[in-house]
């Protein structure tokens, strides 16, 4: 459908078919993106990695760096040691609710755990540590920038607002970026000085292999890039595997035959209270399943990134002119009666038997990361710690809802932003596992 949001026209594109033509046929002219109004006044747009056109050789650069030194199942595989160690310290955590009998906040705890699971993979060190004052700035401004990203912003429908700014959504997000850049500068200037004391030991992070591709003039990244980097790699990657486990979590206890079936292969495969190591996930296909019907019914992005016309295409009868912001409803297609039977039913058991279907982008019925030249470079680690947390906290304990709220009564309203939470956060209570 088209819409006229103020002076900007809208296409919303919200089947399969049409998808595939946006995508993959059309892909090449409308992989831009429609940029806000507050990342234009940063100058963010012009090196992030989001914003930058395709068709620049800095993008080309960048999506380069990701695919080969930084999400690479080899990278990855390398420094999954860290995330196994943040796993472990989430489950202590747990293990002191169980004790004292207090239930938890699936989507705080899901945060704190991703964002130090990527600041371990990224940085070597906790960016969510309640001990730190640098750390606990920086949690905040995260969360802060995701709440201001979801909201309307009125200078991006009438462009003669943005030199006022009337909802003052330029200056919070000048704060808050500045908050996370200086934070990035602290961590970038210490790990320089440690590479140079003699006998430094490498952390084989991220950091560490994009200072040693600063170091080579060839790669064309420099210490401004990778804070620009860093920058849309720890927004981009905290929110959206806290929210999908929190989704999860919520309809596992809302479908109890489907928690037992999941914890059962857990039991069968590793063995009940066991750790779950990522190398486990292949052999977990109802673990597997259960993510993926998470993200098909909650997708993290429901209408992807905005993505603008860069010349003007028809598609399916109807034209698209240059400039037209394109919003694609990956929400609507995943509960599209059309292709899913019982579309607003919870049933991992849908994928068992169609285990080629995957979030890659090849299968446009189900698409939560995107598709095509945008699809989310980070999509690797993204489900490697989404299935290594949802694992591990099925299988080191049972879970129980808080005392009233009972799996058919349950909230599962969504809450839509930039991402979709639910608007009423799920608390629930780890307890020990039976014997």
């Amino acid at each position: 459908m088209r819409l006229k949001l103020g002076r900007v026209t809208t296409m919303v594109i919200s089947s399969a078919p049409m998808a595939r033509e946006i995508l993959q046929t059309h892909d090449v002219s409308l992989s831009n993106r429609h940029i806000p109004e507050s990342i234009t006044s940063l100058r963010h747009h012009e090196l992030g990695l989001p914003w930058v056109p395709v068709s620049d050789p800095l993008w080309k650069n960048l999506r380069r760096i990701c695919n080969v030194h930084l999400f690479a199942p080899k990278t990855l595989d390398s420094n999954q040691h860290h995330r196994r160690r943040k796993i472990q310290e989430l489950l202590v955590h747990m293990g002191k609710c169980s004790e004292k009998g207090s239930s938890v906040d699936i989507g705080e705890a899901g945060f704190k755990s991703s964002l130090n699971l990527m600041g371990n993979t990224i940085v070597s060190m906790d960016l969510a540590d309640p001990n730190s004052e640098s750390a606990k700035e920086f949690k905040e401004s995260v969360w802060q920038i995701m709440v201001e990203a979801g909201k309307p912003n009125l200078a991006d429908y009438f462009p003669v607002l943005k030199r006022v700014d009337p909802l003052g959504v330029r200056k919070r997000m000048t704060g808050y970026f500045g908050r996370m850049f200086d934070v990035f500068d602290r961590i970038i200037n210490d790990r320089l000085q440690d590479r140079e004391i003699s006998g430094f030991v490498r952390k084989n992070d991220m950091l560490d292999a994009l200072l040693d591709l600063s170091e080579d003039k060839e790669e064309g990244m420099d210490l401004f890039l990778m804070k620009h980097l860093f920058l849309d790699l720890f927004t981009g990657g905290s929110e959206t595997p806290s929210s999908t486990l929190e989704w999860a979590m919520a309809e596992l206890l809302r479908n109890p035959e489907r928690l037992l079936k999941a914890q059962a292969e857990l039991e069968q495969v590793i063995g009940r209270g066991n750790a779950v190591e990522e190398s486990d996930i292949a052999r977990l296909p109802y673990l597997q399943a259960t993510v993926k019907e998470t993200l098909r019914m909650h997708p993290p992005l429901p209408l992807l990134v905005p993505r603008r016309a860069g010349a003007t295409v028809q598609v399916g009868g109807y034209t698209i002119l240059e400039g037209t912001q394109i919003l694609v409803n990956v929400w609507a297609i995943g509960r599209d009666p059309a292709i899913w039977n019982d579309p607003d039913e919870f049933i991992p058991e849908r994928f068992l038997g169609q285990l080629d279907i995957d979030v890659k982008g090849q299968n446009f019925e189900l698409l939560p990361f995107g598709r095509g030249r945008r699809l989310c470079p980070g999509l690797p680690l993204a489900m490697r710690m989404l299935h290594l947390m949802l694992g591990s906290l099925l299988n080191s304990f049972d879970w129980k809802l808080e005392d009233g709220v009972y799996p058919e009564t349950m909230e599962m309203v969504e809450k839509f932003g930039i991402t979709v939470q639910k608007a009423q956060p799920l608390r629930a209570l780890p307890l020990p596992i039976k014997k």
